[in-house]
């Protein structure tokens, strides 16, 4: 097995840097490596904006986390926080929430969840002028609130400092505070009055909002057991299955370019074009190499991770660091069923005998040689096997004696 594996790993360094059996000079192999890596970058560039193609759970529920966030509160005021927008969501011409929500399709597959856009509705109907002067006249009352408050701390810094000058007898005139200490007090008091004022009057104004028809009905969406559940449920499912959407579109983009390649290297090698065979070789290691690593990745975050995740939780509790040990027995045996596939379907070596024999080339490098050559001169490789019925010499890998025509086992191939 392990000299097999070698023959393989030499196998592959050859065509990665010869041309009909010679080596690739240094410039020129230079070269290939900046267009391999040119090409590399934007093969993943492809990957990732073809990855983007399907809305993301985020964008197709977009609601989503302010609604859950609302409902996670446990402060008085978490009614007035989502009804909140800021000022500069007045821009003239400004998309409404809901166009914005809709914007996310745009060029992409998939759909805005339904309650969403009635999310956005019932939040759009907020917005209207008055509402917006009403929030308006809360954001300023709160910030001179802020103002009075950081006035307020900083005469109760500067009190003690105040109160000695005084019993020092310095001038008042010669002190560097803003407030005296006899008039600290009085001015604490005041600007105490002066918030508890404002504080009721964004009280009232909040709960002048919060009685407007548009306002309740939006709460009354909010509190919507049912409705939740459906968005949560929803925002769940695509979550689970959007990396499995990913690695589909990669696929879907890299197959086609995985075929092509291969096919072109079968048929350089078939018509001895060295510098197309090695070209094609370098693409066909290229393409495979970003879908390997999404293959990995999707192992990481996948539906398989999901699936082995929520195993070891009911099984185990929080042992879920036996996912680890999970991982370690699968990835193995995936990479064994990618080796297998190569093996049998993409580099069968009995499928590539028959187009090398009839080509007149090595059954093993696909070099040309003559056709009762028993050695290949390019590999060295021995043509010929012994045939279990007549006793002749056939060729390695065919299903068939050439002379006997009886069937040849594997394991003497």
């Amino acid at each position: 097995m392990f000299t097999r594996i070698r023959r393989l790993l030499s196998q592959f360094f050859s065509n990665s840097r010869t041309i009909n059996n010679e080596p690739l000079n240094k410039v020129s192999l230079i070269v290939i490596i900046v267009i391999d890596i040119f090409i590399l970058i934007n093969v993943f560039t492809g990957l990732d904006d073809i990855s983007r193609w399907h809305l993301n759970p985020t964008q197709a529920y977009p609601c989503y986390s302010d609604w859950r966030n609302y409902r996670e509160k446990t402060t008085k005021d978490k009614d007035y926080e989502i009804l909140k927008f800021l000022p500069t969501d007045n821009r003239i011409n400004s998309p409404s929430l809901q166009q914005t929500y809709q914007q996310e399709q745009t060029g992409h597959l998939g759909k805005v969840s339904e309650i969403c856009l009635n999310y956005a509705t019932y939040k759009d109907k907020i917005k209207n002028p008055e509402n917006q002067q009403t929030i308006k006249t809360i954001i300023s009352k709160e910030r001179e609130i802020s103002s009075l408050e950081q006035t307020n701390r900083n005469i109760r810094t500067q009190y003690d400092s105040t109160l000695l000058e005084k019993i020092a007898g310095q001038n008042r005139q010669q002190s560097i505070n803003l407030v005296g200490a006899e008039k600290a007090k009085q001015q604490l008091d005041q600007n105490n009055r002066k918030i508890s004022t404002l504080k009721t009057e964004i009280s009232n104004l909040k709960n002048l909002l919060l009685g407007k028809s548009e306002s309740v009905s939006f709460i009354a969406f909010l509190k919507d057991n049912d409705k939740f559940t459906a968005l949560e449920n929803g925002y769940r499912q695509a979550s689970f299955w959007y990396p499995s959407i990913q690695l589909a579109f990669q696929s879907l983009f890299l197959l086609p370019l995985i075929i092509v390649a291969l096919l072109s290297h079968k048929f350089a090698l078939s018509r001895g074009y060295g510098l197309i065979s090695l070209i094609s070789w370098h693409l066909l290691v290229i393409f495979f190499i970003p879908l390997l690593i999404k293959v990995f990745e999707f192992l990481q975050i996948g539906a398989i991770f999901q699936f082995l995740f929520d195993i070891v939780r009911t099984l185990f509790g929080g042992l879920l660091f036996l996912i680890s040990y999970a991982y370690i027995l699968l990835i193995p045996l995936i990479g064994f069923g990618i080796i297998k596939f190569l093996q049998k379907i993409v580099f069968n070596p009995k499928v590539q005998a028959a187009s090398r024999l009839q080509n007149s080339r090595c059954l093993n490098c696909a070099k040309k040689i003559h056709h009762h050559d028993a050695y290949c001169p390019h590999c060295g490789y021995y043509q010929y096997v012994e045939c279990q019925n007549c006793h002749n010499l056939t060729y390695k890998n065919l299903p068939h004696c050439k002379h006997c025509g009886h069937p040849q086992n594997s394991h003497n191939l």
